[in-house]
């Protein structure tokens, strides 16, 4: 994922593609049976392996943005001191404001990051909590 962190729009598409489990919960969701239907669909088993499945894919996420956000502060701590180095270079002071804006906007993915597994969380409970409690 690092090269990734270099190709800031690839690393975009890379997460959404990333939280297409996430976006298709109501979708799997949904493929829980009523009440008339339980017997057929083994409920604990799904929601159990939907929960796996979102755990893993929320912190392989979260660890991506994480090692991208290190490695921008890092890029930016180095374009800094060139920066400081060299005060009238324009190339050196462009770089460093997209490197801001980037490592502003990574930032802000983690908010992003933590609302969609809010929201995803709060669907799961809904539809699994008498199948299945997290922690079991």
């Amino acid at each position: 994922m690092a090269t990734l962190c270099l190709d800031f729009l690839g690393f975009q598409e890379a997460l959404k593609k990333m939280r297409d489990v996430d976006d298709k919960i109501i979708y799997a969701l949904n493929a829980l049976p009523t009440d008339s239907f339980k017997g057929q669909v083994n409920s604990e088993s799904t929601c159990r392996d939907l929960y796996a499945k979102l755990q893993q894919s929320h912190q392989s996420r979260q660890d991506s943005i994480r090692s991208c956000i290190t490695l921008s502060a890092t890029n930016l701590k180095q374009l800094r001191e060139s920066r400081e180095a060299h005060p009238d270079d324009v190339d050196t002071d462009s770089k460093f404001k997209a490197e801001q804006r980037k490592l502003r906007v990574l930032q802000a993915e983690l908010n992003v990051e933590d609302i969609i597994k809010e929201r995803t969380y709060k669907a799961f409970n809904e539809r699994c909590r008498s199948y299945f409690h997290a922690g079991q």
